[in-house]
């Protein structure tokens, strides 16, 4: 299988929807990205395309998020979603995503991304529940992660607040 990955377009939508609510056991990720979008808090989306077929393969979703350290905001933005095609598991498609969001995000000046997820799986690229550890979030804890993106260098100072996209609150129904 190729695959190609590329910025979502307008024309992704209805595929990232009909994805996101094949991929998840509830809607909750689908509708998560539809209140990123309405609500203004994207920062990066990119799919990934069968190049054979031409459908959706996969998709990985970045939000800004405020966060604080030595009292000054940085830029960090939250993974999630992060969701392959049935068909398409195991092939990789999931690993492209990320290691292209993530030099993308680094040469926009991105300083942080954190990700809510299974250790033994995005540790791989370099997150760490370590980097995460001190910032006031109501995920904090051994499944919430970071990676410093500008040469793996965290900023100094005090950990503050680490404060997902407001459409993250409302996930599982709480609003």
């Amino acid at each position: 299988m190729s695959i190609a990955i590329r910025p979502a377009t307008g024309g992704h939508v209805a595929a990232i929807d009909a994805l996101l609510r094949r991929a998840f056991p509830a809607p909750d990720e689908a509708m998560l990205v539809q209140r990123l979008c309405i609500d203004g808090d994207m920062v990066l989306t990119l799919v990934a395309d069968d190049e054979e077929s031409g459908a959706l393969a996969g998709v990985i979703v970045y939000s800004r998020m405020t966060v604080e350290i030595g009292g000054k905001s940085i830029g960090a933005v939250a993974l999630a979603p992060l969701a392959v095609d049935a068909g398409q598991r195991g092939q990789g498609v999931a690993e492209a995503l990320v290691r292209a969001s993530l030099v993308q995000l680094a040469d926009a000046g991105a300083m942080l991304v954190f990700v809510l997820g299974d250790p033994a799986y995005y540790e791989r690229f370099g997150f760490s529940a370590d980097w995460a550890r001190g910032f006031a979030s109501p995920y904090a804890g051994d499944y919430l992660m970071a990676l410093p993106l500008q040469g793996g260098a965290m900023p100094c100072g005090e950990r503050g607040a680490a404060t997902h996209a407001r459409a993250f609150a409302q996930l599982g129904g709480n609003s």
